[in-house]
């Protein structure tokens, strides 16, 4: 037995060095891609590549990238081979480059390369994720959502929520508390989404523990196994469908899942229409589209796991990027309290021509506020970068490279917006920047918090809708400053794939 039991381990430490042996010559075969296609490259390690260990690494995305940016860019490089674990990737750091990929050669770069798992995670199919023909028409049937009509339409739920969020600072005033401002944000962001998305009221100022926001938060809570699980599916995307790696886990996307078909159930069931996200996917469902009939992503109209899906989306990036999106304007409009008094100035200027309410017209008169948002957009990004997928062999213009089929492409929004060259002393918070004036003096991709091209977020209007709303209601009556909860200065999550502050960003309130 002993002898057996001796055999079997033999055979077992076998197999196992084994499978490191080639797992380690199938990295070192892969680091040599670049080699191979003589362009330039950050060194790779085994096995994250050119990144570090993102379970153990302190280092958030946006410094990470911003350190490729600036390696890259010292060395005078265009753009610059990187390794996504084992995946090789290139990182463009040149802007025109940057604006071939994204629109000028877009139809070599329709993809975004990120991992879809239709059969076991429906929810994960959404819109910024799915590629080819699928995307094109998705896209073409949605863009309609977010045209001047339909923001005007949906203007009414976001100055409901605004008279709400006016409201509970009110509160908070006379109560003498701190607030942290990405919660309340998140709660004023999650109603509106709710509301515009699903046609219903979340009450996330009166239930701050409601399912929405507790499934909205557990959607970028990333757990460092989720973060290894998502390494392991991008880069082998046939394995994690095999282990049935999901982007949305099984309790959030069932809730979600359920509320999408109650609500659709309702509507159709009782004839009831709204002026919302949630009734142009199921007129497309039905397909109400006008001639050209409904979605046909794969020769069918959109059905349920697909309208889900869109809303979902919608709904975690129109809470989340916005809310982020507040809470750093707020955190530097309370550390420079003289842009703090012009915002507010401007505001009540403009309210005064409006019967002192905030209306849709309104909003567009706020011209300095639009650039101290540009600006928070510009240091704290939502997303530190974007990615696209080459689908078809590229030449890339004046030099001697193909980027072949399949190839992952980064954009390092953080690194253009941090540029010396674009931005003078990129550390300091200076909305002049954003002038008509000097927008004009820089490269038209030195600023893409958005995105570009073809593929930009279809929700940027509106995004930038509902924060202007949320920072009128606010700073109308109210003076925030920072709170000694804060820290000061700033750190971001290691963990955070959205741009977050480490420990919150907590800011006392005044009347004004």
């Amino acid at each position: 037995m002993a002898i057996f039991l001796g055999s079997l381990l033999l055979d077992i430490l076998g197999v196992i060095t084994a499978i490191v042996v080639i797992t380690f010559a199938y990295f070192k075969w892969s680091f040599q891609y670049w080699s191979r296609k003589n362009l330039p490259y950050i060194e790779p390690s085994i096995p994250f590549g050119s990144f570090p260990n993102p379970l153990s690494t302190r280092k958030s995305l946006c410094e990470i990238l911003r350190e490729m940016y600036d390696t890259a860019r010292a060395k005078g490089w265009r753009s610059c081979g990187v390794y996504d674990t084992a995946r090789p990737a290139v990182l463009i750091v040149d802007l025109e480059l940057a604006k071939h990929v994204m629109t000028k050669d877009f139809n070599h770069f329709v993809d975004r390369g990120q991992y879809v798992n239709d059969r076991d995670d429906p929810l994960g199919s959404h819109l910024f994720a799915i590629g080819g023909k699928k995307w094109r028409n998705l896209r073409v049937k949605v863009t309609p959502t977010f045209t001047s009509g339909k923001l005007k339409a949906m203007f009414q739920t976001l100055a409901d929520c605004g008279v709400i969020l006016e409201k509970f600072f009110q509160e908070t005033f006379e109560k003498e508390e701190s607030v942290d401002i990405k919660d309340v944000f998140g709660r004023f962001t999650t109603d509106i989404i709710g509301s515009c998305a699903f046609g219903l009221e979340c009450n996330s100022f009166k239930e701050p523990n409601s399912p929405f926001r507790v499934y909205g938060q557990k959607v970028f809570n990333l757990t460092k196994w989720k973060i290894l699980e998502f390494a392991i599916a991008s880069n082998f995307p046939a394995l994690g469908r095999f282990l049935k790696i999901r982007s949305v886990d099984k309790d959030i996307s069932d809730f979600f899942m359920k509320v999408v078909e109650d609500a659709v159930a309702y509507r159709e069931k009782n004839n009831v229409r709204r002026n919302d996200v949630l009734q142009l996917l199921i007129d497309i469902k039905n397909n109400k589209e006008g001639q050209e009939g409904g979605y046909k992503g794969d020769g069918k109209t959109l059905n349920m796991d697909e309208l889900a899906a869109q809303c979902f989306v919608f709904f975690i990036a129109g809470f989340e990027t916005s809310s982020t999106t507040a809470t750093f304007v707020l955190y530097e409009l309370a550390t420079h309290q003289d842009i703090q008094d012009k915002v507010r100035e401007e505001i009540r200027t403009v309210l005064a021509k409006h019967d002192n309410k905030i209306t849709y017209d309104s909003l567009s008169e706020l011209t300095y506020m639009r650039q101290v948002i540009d600006e928070a957009l510009r240091m704290y990004p939502p997303l530190s970068f974007v990615n696209r997928e080459c689908v078809e062999d590229y030449k890339v213009p004046g030099e001697d490279l193909v980027i072949e089929k399949g190839t992952l492409i980064f954009i390092p929004i953080v690194g253009y917006h941090y540029d010396k060259e674009y931005y003078d002393n990129p550390n300091k918070f200076d909305p002049e920047r954003f002038t008509e004036e000097n927008k004009r003096t820089r490269h038209p991709y030195a600023h893409i918090p958005f995105g570009e091209g073809p593929r930009v977020c279809i929700g940027e209007r509106f995004g930038i809708m509902q924060t202007k709303v949320g920072l009128t209601s606010i700073l109308r009556n109210f003076r925030v400053t920072l709170n000694k909860e804060t820290q000061v200065p700033l750190m971001l999550s290691p963990t955070a794939f959205i741009t977050t502050a480490e420990g919150g960003i907590w800011l006392n309130v005044e009347k004004v």
